[in-house]
């Protein structure tokens, strides 16, 4: 007996803390203080409100801030689970194996650190990454690699720094099954960016879409913290390391190819198309055509085995606004009509085509429909030339080539755009393709599972709006400036008859040779 009770009121105090998991860990559990060693564990409100969580729900999704206690409370929680229950089985997995078998330590160190008479389960089995009690209940760390787990029927599952562990999405497939006979899961972590399991499961949850309960700590839910504290914590920080440490911010928190500030600009700039039309309504469009407007049409056309997208963006050159936006399954000749119809109703713009794969075959069909403005370029050089040189250049190709040269550049050229603020995006659509659009051994892609078709075509826009038709405006402006120089020097020659041509009928004799001049050199603009 300890604290001089009685055996009656030791059992009666047995029996309260078997009833209520705060009132036993407040009174009985000590923890390992840095400073300090063993300490009493007082709980915080917000930790007593975890522990009603887990009793009054199977499943729990916790966004959480760093440095809070959860790891703490959710280790105190599983010895009160094991003591005063039979034949619980609680399983630890975690983005590292060490991760979770310094959850199981921190169990073990509770529980040996209980007051003797409370400690009704003796540790029977010992092992350095499980232990099992003597009233048959037990804990282990696992690896989130192989079968860890999915062949035995768990009481409680815990997934400890959730959000940072690949491929959880098959690993939840297969340990779903264990907890069928009415098991527990605990899904805890920072957050790390989108598209993960983590953050699909948690605002599943937020939106009532699944069986998980969310709950959501920031960093100013402890007591003992606020503003100073913030300011100090942070002065060594970066925004990412803010939100995701901290704030619980997906959208700002994972190693997205575009600046979580750069991508929170986007999420705001999101609007709803004026229009869903095509013969599948999934062209969107937010603006209609202005015939004094120049336009580009970018096209990514997808492998064919269903997994992706066909799309294309048409981008107002003027302000590089994206005022159009396709994204469907078609098949080859519907798309090939879709961009054709489409390009010709924008005045016959520039049509660009990813030339990869299907792409040739779209090409194809386009130069049969006679669509008469595609970009071309020179084979190895990406030289853009237009539809009329092509005919006359034995090494032209048709459409823009995506290669291992050429992805890191247009992804780096689109990047620029966004962060310089020199493209407008209205698309929910292309921007929830950003928000999975990440590093990976330092590749762009999307996540797994995710798709990047929409960020691709942009990317491609991107490059041709800053190299072939900024250098084609430069040529432009340079002939333009010639002739203009050739018709100054050639006022002095007063060969032709004033008012012979009927369109210089009302000018002046200055106007009118000016404007003959001009005819004389438009040639050059047309080169």
């Amino acid at each position: 007996m300890s604290y001089g009770l009685s055996k009656k009121e030791t059992i009666k105090e047995i029996v309260k803390c078997g009833k209520n998991s705060s009132y036993f860990i407040n009174n009985y559990t000590k923890i390992s203080h840095p400073l300090e060693g063993q300490i009493s564990f007082k709980t915080y409100p917000y930790q007593d409100d975890l522990l009603k969580d887990f009793d009054d729900y199977r499943f729990n999704v916790i966004l959480k801030a760093r440095q809070l206690g959860i790891s703490t409370i959710t280790a105190a929680y599983i010895v009160w689970l094991m003591l005063f229950h039979r034949d619980k089985n609680v399983l630890v997995i975690a983005t590292k194996f060490q991760t979770a078998a310094n959850l199981v330590k921190k169990v073990k160190s509770i529980m040996l650190n209980l007051p003797p008479w409370i400690r009704i389960a003796e540790i029977k089995i010992d092992n350095r990454t499980s232990f099992v009690l003597t009233n048959g209940s037990e804990v282990k760390a696992a690896s989130t690699t192989g079968d860890a787990g999915r062949s035995e029927a768990l009481s409680l599952l815990v997934i400890d720094e959730a959000a940072h562990v690949e491929g959880l999405e098959d690993l939840w497939t297969g340990l779903y099954p264990t907890l069928s006979t009415g098991g527990r899961c605990i899904a805890l972590s920072t957050p790390n960016g989108v598209g993960n399991w983590f953050h699909k499961t948690y605002t599943e949850a937020e939106q009532d879409v699944n069986d998980f309960h969310p709950v959501n700590l920031p960093w100013d839910v402890h007591p003992d913290r606020d503003q100073t504290w913030f300011e100090k914590e942070t002065r060594n920080m970066s925004r990412r390391q803010i939100a995701q440490e901290l704030e619980c911010s997906f959208n700002a928190s994972g190693e997205t190819v575009i600046h979580s500030e750069d991508l929170e600009q986007l999420v705001f700039g999101v609007r709803e198309p004026m229009y869903k039309t095509g013969f599948d309504r999934n062209l969107w469009l937010w603006e209609q055509y202005n015939p004094e407007a120049s336009y580009l049409m970018v096209a990514d056309v997808a492998r064919g085995d269903g997994a992706d997208f066909s799309v294309f963006h048409i981008v107002k050159l003027e302000t590089m606004e994206i005022i159009g936006e396709y994204r469907g399954k078609p098949n080859l000749e519907e798309f090939a009509v879709i961009l054709d119809t489409t390009g010709r109703e924008f005045g016959n713009c520039l049509m660009v085509v990813e030339n990869n794969s299907l792409g040739i075959s779209i090409l194809e069909k386009l130069q049969t429909r006679e669509y008469p403005n595609l970009y071309f370029s020179v084979k190895g050089t990406h030289e853009y030339i237009d539809q009329v040189q092509a005919q006359s250049i034995t090494n032209s190709i048709p459409g823009f080539t995506t290669s291992s040269k050429t992805r890191p550049l247009i992804v780096a050229k689109m990047e620029e755009f966004i962060r310089n603020k020199l493209i407008t995006i209205y698309s929910s659509r292309l921007v929830d393709e950003f928000k999975t659009f990440i590093w990976n051994n330092n590749r762009a892609q999307a996540m797994r599972s995710y798709h990047d078709d929409l960020v691709m075509a942009l990317a491609i826009g991107c490059w041709v709006r800053d190299t072939a038709l900024t250098t084609n405006q430069r040529e432009l402006e340079y002939k333009k400036a010639m002739v203009g120089s050739m018709m100054v020097e050639n006022k002095t020659f007063k060969t032709r008859n004033p008012g012979s041509n009927p369109m210089h009928q009302g000018l002046t004799r200055e106007q009118r040779e000016t404007q003959q001049d001009y005819s004389d050199f438009v040639w050059l603009l047309k080169g």
